[in-house]
């Protein structure tokens, strides 16, 4: 799967074993907001993908529970 590394400013391939995927739930003024995300930690760096409802549900891989 591809992330974007930030730190380096380049596109980093990572095996789908390594993804996980996480909704975060936050309240805004308007209701509650929420944001679909996949992660991975890649040579010691968390990469993060904010992804839509749709691919979310449909990636198989593990859930982890927001913090």
């Amino acid at each position: 799967m591809r992330f974007y590394n930030l730190k380096t400013r380049s596109h980093v391939d990572v095996p789908e074993s390594a993804v996980r995927k996480m909704k975060s739930i936050r309240q805004t003024k308007n209701g509650e907001q929420t944001r679909h995300m996949l992660w991975a930690e890649h040579d010691g760096q968390k990469l993060y993908k904010f992804v839509s409802a749709d691919a979310y549900g449909k990636t198989d891989v593990p859930e982890q529970n927001a913090k």
